[in-house]
C-alpha cells in the first residue's frame, strides 16, 4: 500500500517505522514547510495519507487531500465542533472517506469497551457518582482530550442520571472530567465510580506512542479497503 504522512513530528516518523516495517511504501511526507507537496503527483499516488497535526489544521488537510483523490486517516482532535457536519456530509454524500479516531491504540479500543459494558452495570446503582481524569503531555492543545471525550460520551449515553459531561463542574447532572497536563505524558484515562462503601477505578495508561502508530497503520489498511466516514468501531467489532 502507498502511504503519504501529513503531520512529520514524533507520532509522523513512529508510524513511518511501522508502516514500512509492514511492507508498505511512503510516497509523500508533508510538513507545515512543503504544503505545496499536496498538488504533486508523489501525493496524488497515496492510496491513504495518515494525518497527525493539530485542531487549525486537521479539517483544511482533509480537504486538499479529498481534492487529491486520496482517503485519509486522521487522529487530530478538537476540530469536530466546528466541522464535524460538513464532514460527515462529504463523506456520506460527497463520496469522500475519513477514517476518525480521538485514539487508535487496540489497548484504548479494548478499553473503551470495558467502559461502556461497565456504565451499563453502573447505571444501576445510583448510589456510585462517576467521574473521569485524563493526563497527556505539556505539548497537547485541546482539552479534555478527544479520548476523553469519547469516553465521556459512551458514560452519558449508557447512564441516565447523567445528562452530558463538563469540566470543572459541581453538577451531579453531569460528568466530570477533569484534565492534567504535564511532562511527557503519552496518555493516561481514568474513569471512578465513588460511593460510601467502596471505590471502582478502571485506568488506561500509554507506554509510549507506539501502539497509537500501530493502530493508525492498521486503520489505514482497512481503509484501503472501505469508504464514508469510519471510526475504530468499524474496525474492531467489541
Amino acid at each position: 500500500m502507498k502511504i503519504a504522512l501529513i503531520g512529520y513530528g514524533k507520532m509522523g516518523k513512529m508510524i513511518e517505522q511501522i508502516a514500512i516495517g509492514r511492507g508498505h511504501e511512503i510516497v509523500s511526507i508533508i510538513d507545515i514547510d512543503n504544503q505545496q507537496d499536496f498538488d504533486s503527483d508523489a501525493f496524488a499516488l497515496a492510496d491513504v495519507a495518515i494525518e497527525f497535526t493539530n485542531p487549525t489544521a486537521a479539517y483544511g488537510n482533509y480537504l486538499r487531500a479529498w481534492e487529491q483523490g486520496v482517503k485519509v486517516v486522521s487522529g487530530s482532535t478538537g476540530w469536530m465542533k466546528e466541522h464535524g457536519d460538513e464532514v460527515r456530509r462529504l463523506c456520506s454524500e460527497g463520496g469522500r472517506t475519513l477514517f476518525w479516531a480521538s485514539n487508535f491504540s487496540i489497548g484504548v479500543a479494548i478499553f473503551s469497551a470495558v467502559n461502556r459494558y461497565l456504565a451499563k452495570i453502573m447505571n444501576q446503582f445510583p448510589q456510585y457518582d462517576v467521574e473521569m481524569e485524563e493526563t497527556h503531555h505539556v505539548h497537547k492543545l485541546d482539552h479534555p482530550s478527544g479520548t476523553a471525550i469519547t469516553l465521556a460520551e459512551e458514560i452519558v449515553e449508557n447512564i441516565d442520571r447523567k445528562e452530558a459531561w463538563a469540566e470543572e463542574t459541581t453538577d451531579p447532572k453531569l460528568l466530570r472530567v477533569d484534565h492534567i497536563r504535564r511532562g511527557e505524558v503519552p496518555g493516561i484515562h481514568t474513569v471512578r465510580y465513588d460511593s460510601e462503601a467502596d471505590l471502582i477505578t478502571i485506568s488506561h495508561d500509554a507506554h509510549s506512542r507506539k501502539g497509537f502508530a500501530l493502530g493508525a497503520v492498521l486503520a489505514a489498511e482497512y481503509t484501503a479497503e472501505h469508504e464514508g466516514l469510519l471510526t475504530i468501531s468499524d474496525m474492531f467489532k467489541f
